[in-house]
């Protein structure tokens, strides 16, 4: 490049903007642009050619020409520049020869059309990141204001409480954008939903020639030139997304914000192993970007290695945006800033926000509680299972790193080795390092910012087992999970004032129309529709209407089943009395039943959780208020009151009740440091089965707080099988779904023992199955396991005077280990009977004075 000027001055003024020049052009590298794998629109990028490989900008400095001029040049070569200023009659005027190839042209403009491209190139900089065609764009004013979120705006309503300000606005598929004219910065996304509308006119808008668009976030006031200019604007904005985005205009199913998506690839995980493997994998292949929320999320945390965070950042380019639960830390210590900080510290593409401020949203007691991994918005993982301490398990449900008893140990006891599935682990190598062994119930974590220093002896404490469920979907369905999280990011980024910098950006949705288009495939997925389900509000998505499709769909599919329900869930807390419990789920399994016993039909409920609350306390003294007050409710909706499950079901069929539905637990025993000990595994899943052929998988617990849609935010997938394999439904041929049934029959097999293919399993519904299998292996272990370890909860203890008698009798794992371990040896798989009993006489809610006692009651509900 050459530059020849008979005035310093003017050679020095065009130095200085070729140079700004070059420096941007040669700024926008393929790596910034994300051009691999991304739909740009084709009106901005056409190459008629299809010559295919573009160059990476950095290396080829004039490769923005060459785009743009490729359909006027014969042959791409190698660009050459050549600048010669002359100075004209008029003051501060170039003329410009350029140089490309064999051709030669010249230009001239001023000084103020240099600035005018320095601005264009910037907005094409911004306008190649964001994906699919553009029917509308252009300048227009835009008025501030207009937030469904208070707070957001300002307290007036005069015309002195708003400014005018002229921005880009261009419009996409299922979105509107603009963008700051001067810097090409997108300054707000507003995401097309059920509540889009526009509106123009004087009177509609308060404005003249203005243009109002409204959506649940937004009621987003525009200025106009003219009348026309508005016509204009509507009439293109109207059809354009009306052709593309006709999807989101409406509310559909269970009144989710997201279709039903036919011919979705799919598939479940039962417990955290097989869950993080392909997490990990889905990361390693990421493209463009990652997409994490978690109500807790630890990156030190060994199963899914911060390497497959921090290696495509750095080698791909892959950016990685977090958001994490931003928790009253008086009451939980996640440590969620000492992740955020973590995080932060790895690498400039991975940004984290935490939410909500307690103080600014008057937020202290709702959570956001989804656990989503999204991949290039084309894979999506959905479910119970947070990317945490403790989480990761097999289906062994192991108590202990270690089998002391059979295993050589050395003079400083540090070696030792134990035979596995997964191989044989030797001297130190553990399945769980530092923070994630762990028993919460017996103490909660401490000092989290020291991962691999153990908080809990594990040579004398036993581990609590993790059972979870999740699940992966693909293509459109996976869009749909994207634009939540989407959605959740703008929201807070415009809600906290640290997060609007330019370093935080705005998040857009890629097209439906290229959803299918998958680069990336979780292996062994099988197709079925699949619709995306949430709970989110005001506070949690920023949205003028609260959504409970969770709810609207646990309560649809229990009234429309036909055979059976089977539930795992953390939390059991329904049968509304609307006083103090709302949600339905409980009064819909009750009612359900009484249908099929008026109608004479067999019918069958398996509900499975936890048999200790997930909080910490000694439950030999009773467990503490926070675990009684969660049991109180618990056995509020199973079996105590007449507005419980049992309670509405017995005063129509008396004990026939037991015909119907069936309560479980799980527990498992194993050999520490030549102890025999015994513990609960924890039930974390939020899983429905009903008939095989539905699904519905997520983070939402059976509770107001997950169900009622204005408290914790939450994110589920209802899966409805249209592959299907021949089996038996109450002793008759049956076309079950493919995707439900091996998930039922897994899980069958992981709590009862056996295999996928017993055929014993095959028949949830006939009564050989429920009675002779379910209901009698959940007695026979419940009964070995009182009669070695006398465990709690148990129904022999009705009132803590009666506790404290119970714990101080002789156990028999302690006076006669060898007869004990020939009891236990009659166990099958980890199921227990769950006790009604225990603690029926006391008063289970928090006590008069004490700090539990002053939380509001919906804390617990």
């Amino acid at each position: 490049m050459s530059l020849k000027a008979e005035s310093h001055a003017a050679t020095s003024t065009l130095k200085k903007i070729a140079a700004d020049m070059s420096n941007i052009i040669e700024s926008l590298d393929t790596r910034e642009l994300h051009f691999e794998g991304e739909e740009v629109d084709s009106e901005v990028l056409n190459d008629p050619k299809g010559s295919g490989e573009l160059m990476p900008l950095c290396s080829h400095p004039m490769s923005c020409l060459d785009l743009i001029t490729d359909n006027l040049l014969t042959e791409r070569v190698q660009p050459q520049w050549f600048y010669q200023a002359q100075p004209l009659t008029l003051p501060n005027v170039y003329t410009i020869e350029l140089t490309h190839g064999e051709f030669t042209w010249q230009v001239k403009r001023k000084f103020k059309h240099f600035q005018e491209f320095h601005r264009e190139l910037l907005r094409y900089k911004a306008f190649v990141r964001i994906p699919i065609p553009t029917r509308r764009e252009g300048f227009i004013m835009k008025r501030s204001g207009g937030h469904r979120i208070p707070g957001l705006n300002c307290c007036g309503q005069g015309r002195m409480c708003y400014r005018w300000s002229k921005r880009w606005l261009a419009v996409k598929d299922s979105f509107l954008l603009y963008m700051k004219p001067d810097s090409g910065a997108i300054a707000f996304v507003l995401l097309v939903d059920k509540e889009f509308n526009i509106k123009i006119g004087q009177k509609e808008t308060e404005t003249k020639y203005g243009l109002q668009i409204d959506n649940l976030s937004r009621s987003l006031i525009l200025k106009c030139n003219s009348y026309r200019h508005a016509q204009w604007w509507r009439q293109g904005i109207d059809e354009f997304i009306r052709k593309h985005g006709k999807d989101f205009l409406t509310e559909h199913r269970f009144g989710s914000y997201a279709a039903v998506q036919e011919d979705t690839l799919a598939k479940w995980y039962v417990n955290a192993k097989w869950y993080f493997e392909d997490v990990a994998n889905a990361m390693e292949a990421a493209k463009e970007e990652i997409f994490i929320t978690d109500w807790w999320f630890v990156l030190t945390y060994l199963y899914v290695d911060q390497t497959s965070l921090l290696g495509r950042s750095r080698q791909c380019g892959v950016r990685i945006f977090v958001m994490l639960y931003k928790e009253v830390e008086l009451a939980l210590g996640i440590n969620s800033e000492y992740s955020k900080r973590t995080l932060m510290h790895l690498h400039p593409n991975i940004k984290v926000m935490r939410h909500p401020d307690h103080v600014s949203s008057s937020v202290y007691l709702w959570a956001h509680h989804e656990k989503l991994v999204i991949v290039d918005q084309s894979v999506a993982f959905v479910g119970g299972i947070d990317l945490a301490y403790g989480r990761w398990d097999d289906d062994e449900h192991r108590l202990t790193d270690f089998l002391l008893s059979c295993l050589p140990v050395t003079d400083k006891g540090s070696i030792r080795s134990l035979k596995t599935g997964v191989g044989e682990l030797l001297g130190e190598t553990r399945f769980w390092h530092g923070k994630d062994y762990c028993n919460f119930v017996f103490k909660d974590w401490v000092q989290l910012d020291k991962p691999f220093a153990d908080f809990i002896d594990r040579y004398t404490t036993p581990r609590m087992p993790w059972h979870d469920i999740s699940s992966v979907v693909h293509g459109k369905a996976a869009r749909d999970v994207a634009r939540h999280f989407i959605q959740r990011w703008n929201f807070t980024k415009i809600m906290k004032p640290k997060y609007r910098s330019l370093s935080y950006p705005f998040l857009l949705p890629k097209s439906q129309q290229t959803a299918n288009e998958l680069k990336y495939q979780v292996p062994e997925a099988v197709r079925a529709t699949v619709q995306v389900i949430r709970s989110a509000a005001d506070w949690s998505a920023g949205i003028k209407y609260h959504e409970e499709s969770i709810h609207n769909a646990y309560v649809s599919v229990i009234e429309n089943s036909k055979h059976y329900i089977y539930i795992e869930n953390q939390f059991f807390i329904s049968c509304a009395d609307d006083k103090v419990v709302w949600n339905k789920i409980g009064d819909a399994i009750a009612q359900r039943i009484l249908k099929a016993h008026r109608e004479n039909k067999r019918f069958r409920v398996y509900v499975v959780i936890p048999l200790l609350p997930g909080f910490e306390g000694d439950i030999s003294t009773g467990g503490g208020n926070a675990l009684q007050a969660i049991m109180h409710f618990n056995y509020r909706t199973m079996c105590r009151g007449e507005n419980s499950i049992l309670g509405q079901l017995k005063t129509e069929v008396g004990d026939k009740w037991i015909n119907y539905i069936s309560f479980c637990g799980l527990r498992t025993y194993a050999e520490l440091e030549g102890k025999l000990v015994t513990e609960l595994i924890y039930v974390h899943s939020k899983l429905l089965i009903a008939d095989d052929n539905t699904v519905i998988i997520g983070s939402a617990n059976i509770n107001d707080r997950s169900m009622l849609g204005k408290r914790d935010s939450e994110m589920a997938i209802i899966v409805q099988d249209t592959e299907t394999v021949p089996s038996m439904m109450d002793g008759e041929d049956y076309s079950a779904g493919k995707f439900a049934q091996s998930l039922r029959l897994r899980c069958f097999r992981v709590v009862l023992g056996g295999s996928d293919l017993s055929p014993e399993h095959q028949d949830p519904v006939c009564d050989k199955f429920f009675k002779e299998v379910w209901i009698s292996t959940a007695a026979r272990n419940a009964t070995i396991f009182d009669k070695v370890f006398r465990c709690l909860p148990s129904d022999q203890v009705n009132n803590l005077t009666q506790l404290r008698d119970f714990i101080n009798k002789p156990k028999l794992a302690n006076d006669d280990p060898v007869k004990a371990a020939e009891e236990l040896k009659k166990i099958r798989g980890f199921l227990v009977q769950f006790p009604f009993r225990f603690l029926e006489e006391e008063y289970l809610l928090p006590s008069v004075g004490t700090k539990e006692s002053m939380v509001p009651m919906e804390v617990w509900t």
